[in-house]
Order: structure tokens, then sequence, then C-alpha cells
């Protein structure tokens, strides 16, 4: 028993490891939030820019998208525009409309078509390098609309010579939409606002997001290009340039918004990538930066981004570990106070954030519980995910599905977008079981400050896995579509599992 003692310990420190980075990413920004980046005048002569536009099967919004890259203000004769399109459906056909039509209206446009998505993203931004002219190359997702001014914005920063990228800062064009966007928009605001100011005022470790950013064509060809062997090649590049040299800035005066997933299957799709990205990143590269001339704070702090997601198979182990515990009525949970003193540090993260966007953070303190609730609910989708990257499963590049949808009375569930409830939703409602079962018998038992953190657990589980059943029943016909022909394959199990929410919506 000891040794489940030892193991329960010291995944609970290294769980509560995660939440005081947090707290001192925190205490970081505070110090220096009055360090704005400093003011750079326009250059004389402007570098020519080249704009990506990396789509796959974004119907609903690839015009959009298209349209506000092509209305960027910057010298015409300096400003180019390329679709990337890797899509499979009525997407390619939008695109090539609007890009012909741009065209005809006196832009630099072209467009792009792979007709096999090798590489997924990375592969399509590497195709584009190849033919893009620019000195500066600009990245938007579909879902992203930039203010016509953000070139002549962003492209003075470029006036130091070791910059190599600069990232703007992400807003939402549906945050009001629903609670779940609200709760996702906290949740980014955070990581912009309090995580990416820190790290790049205290000249620690950031990444590029994979859009509302822009980087020096020298910067991804010295530090070995676009790579799609992670999910993640944002933050592949980024650890890659800054360990070659070069230094990545971020901009928060520079806002782009962008969708939010309205539906909380498409955000387990996108979390889903992003920790497995991240970690596959991490196993790719932490040796690297290790064995680097970095100073050890950065190291240290590197290796904490790189793999943050890791606090996800944390909780579901603490949980699974904690029944024993229990039953023998342990000692380790004399060092619970401890342990839990550290969840303070991510709630005041985005509180922070809110004070700092003049959003009145009294009126968003009531969706910091929502977001502990989404967080833990979300542990045992990106555990999976985060098991696939530790088997060395590659994995393909599903793409979070785009609506459109920026007002409460646009729609997204007819969609042929709209995916399938997920099959963890059972796995998900027993995690949410055993909790409530746990906290049962840890209260029987005395140890009622256990009790309470179980209550979150089987509220986080049982939020998530109501809202995808919930979600899966609006009404409306959704046919099946190649992402889910690549997840499910025909005949399985799983993909006959997975529409059954599907069926109550026809």
């Amino acid at each position: 028993m000891l040794w489940l003692e030892i193991m329960y310990g010291l995944l609970a420190a290294w769980l509560a490891l995660y939440g005081l980075n947090s707290l001192l990413l925190t205490v970081i920004y505070v110090r220096l939030r009055r360090r704005e980046p400093r003011a750079v005048p326009c250059p004389d002569a402007w570098p020519s820019v080249t704009v990506q536009l990396p789509i796959y099967n974004e119907l609903h919004v690839a015009e959009r998208a298209i349209a506000a890259a092509a209305a960027l203000d910057y010298p015409r004769e300096l400003l180019e525009v390329q679709v990337l399109d890797d899509s499979t459906d009525e997407t390619t056909a939008i695109a090539q409309r609007a890009t012909a039509r741009w065209g005809q209206a006196g832009r630099n446009i072209q467009y792009i078509h792979r007709s096999v998505r090798a590489g997924f993203k990375a592969g399509a931004l590497a195709e584009g390098l190849r033919h893009a002219s620019g000195e500066i190359l600009v990245i938007f997702d579909a879902d992203f609309g930039p203010p016509p001014d953000f070139l002549r914005r962003i492209v003075p920063y470029f006036a130091s010579e070791d910059v190599g990228c600069v990232q703007a800062r992400w807003d939402h064009l549906n945050r009001d939409y629903s609670l779940l966007t609200q709760v996702q928009a906290v949740g980014i605001d955070g990581h912009f606002i309090i995580e990416q100011t820190a790290r790049s005022r205290a000249g620690l470790f950031l990444n590029f997001n994979g859009s509302a950013g822009a980087w020096r064509r020298a910067c991804i060809e010295d530090a070995g290009g676009w790579q799609g062997e992670t999910l993640a090649e944002d933050l592949d590049l980024s650890y890659r340039a800054q360990l070659a040299g070069w230094r990545i800035l971020f901009v928060p005066c520079l806002t782009v918004p962008a969708e939010l997933p309205p539906q909380l299957d498409a955000l387990r799709r996108q979390q889903s990538r992003w920790a497995q990205g991240s970690i596959q990143v991490a196993r790719k590269l932490l040796p690297s930066l290790l064995r680097s001339q970095q100073p050890w704070p950065v190291k240290i702090e590197g290796a904490i981004h790189l793999t943050g997601y890791l606090a996800h198979p944390l909780l579901l182990l603490t949980l699974l570990l904690t029944l024993p515990m229990v039953l023998t009525n342990s000692h380790v949970f004399a060092f619970a106070p401890y342990f839990l003193s550290a969840t303070v540090g991510p709630p005041l993260l985005y509180l922070a954030a809110q004070a700092e966007r003049g959003s009145g953070w009294r009126r968003q303190l009531r969706l910091a519980p929502l977001l502990a609730l989404l967080g833990t609910g979300l542990a045992l989708n990106n555990t999976v995910a985060i098991a696939r990257a530790f088997l060395g499963v590659k994995g393909e590049f599903q793409r979070t599905p785009k609506f459109g949808v920026t007002s409460v009375a646009e729609q997204w569930q007819s969609s042929s977008y709209a995916l399938c409830c997920n099959p963890l939703v059972r796995y998900e409602l027993l995690l949410a079981a055993f909790a409530v079962a746990l906290a049962l018998l840890a209260r029987h038992s005395g140890v009622r400050a256990i009790s309470y953190w179980l209550v979150v657990y089987a509220l986080g589980y049982a939020y998530v896995a109501v809202m995808s059943l919930g979600q899966a029943r609006w009404p409306g016909h959704r046919r099946v579509t190649p992402d889910d022909e690549r997840e499910y394959p025909k005949g399985s199990q799983l993909r006959a599992r997975s529409h059954v929410g599907c069926q109550h919506r026809r």
C-alpha cells in the first residue's frame, strides 16, 4: 500500500505544479503589465507581405475569410494573398469563385489547391511558402476576421532583425452566443492576456498560436520550415525558431476576432488535437530544449509549457487512485490542503485577464466554476489524445468545424459539419457516478476536504457528457462527412454508437 501512497502523492504534487505555475505567470504579469512592447515607427520602405489562408472544408466561412484578407490595407504592389485550399467539399467552388472575383478587382490573389492533404496544415503552409513572394508571411485561419489596418500595425514590429514572429491576441466573434462560448472566451483570454504576455515580457519561450500572427520568411527557413510530423505545427516551429536564436513577440494591443466552437463535441476535437500535438512536440523538442544554452528558468518554464496538457491524465489518475486512499484512510490526505491550495492559481489567472479586459471581473466571476467544470470534464477526452501521442500514433489533423455563427439568431445544428455525439460520453457518465460514490465514501470516512474536490470531478464529467448528449438531439438532417469516415470507419462499433445522437436529429 505504501507504493500506492507514494504514487498518489507524486501525482498530486505534479498536478499542483501546473496550478502553481498559473499563479507564477499571473504574478509575472502583474509585475510587468506596464512593460508594453516598444512602439515602433512605420518603416521607410514597407516589406513585401504574403497573407496565407489555409482552408479545409470551410463552406460557411471561406468567402468571409477571403474577403477580409483581400480588404487589408497595405501597399497593393507589396501584398499577395494565398488561398491554400485542401477542401474536399463545396468549399472548393466557393473559394475559387471568391478568389477569381477579387483577382478581377485588382488584388494579387492566388488559389492553390492540393488534391492530397500531405502534412495537413503544415503541408499547406509549406506548399504556399514555395510559391510566396513575401518577406513577411501572415497567417489567418478561416474563422478569423482581421481588421483592415492589421498589416500596417503588425509589420513594424519586425524592425528588430532578431524578431522572427509576432503574435496578435485572439478576440471573439461570438463570445455571447451561448454559455459555452462565454466560458471558452474566459479561458482563451486567460491564455493570451496573462500567459502569453507574461512569457513574452519575461523573456520566456512562447508559441505562435497558429493564426493571427506574422512570420519572417528567413526565420521559418532557418528553423527548418513547416513540418507535419506533429499535430501542433505552430508550437513545433515556435520552439525550433526560439532554439535557433529568434525571438517571438506577443502584442496584446493587436486583436483579431475569431469564432468559438458553439458545439461541445467541436471543442472536444479542438482540445484533442491541441493535447496530442503539444505532447508530440514535447517528445520531439524537450531534449533539445534541456540541452540548450538557455537559462534554467527558461528551460523549466518551457518544459512546463510543453507538457501542460499532462494535467488532464494527472486529474484522471488521481481520481482513480483516491479510492484505495479513502478505503485505507491514508495519511496522505494530511497533505491535501497543501495540494488543494495550488488550485487557486488558474481562477486568479482568468479573473486577472477579465479585469484587464475591463469586462467587469465580478460579472465574469460566475463563469469561473463552469470553466473549472469544463476543464475537469474534458480530462478523459484529452487523456485519450495524450495516450495516442505517447504510443506514437501520429493521427490525422481533425479540423475544428466552423459554422459562421456570430449571433444567437444563427443556428449551427443542421450544418453538415455538426459532429455526432462522442462515444466517450458513456465513460464520462461512469466517471461521474464513480466520483459521486467516492465522495459519499470519503464523507463517511471523515475526509470532507477530499469529498468536496470529488464533487467537482462528478459535476465536470456530468456537465460535459450531458451537454454532448443534449446537443446531439437537435432536429435536422446530418449526413456523414469525410471526417466521420476517417474517425469512425464504416462498419465499426464506434461509428454505430457515435451516430445514435444523429439519428435523433432526423
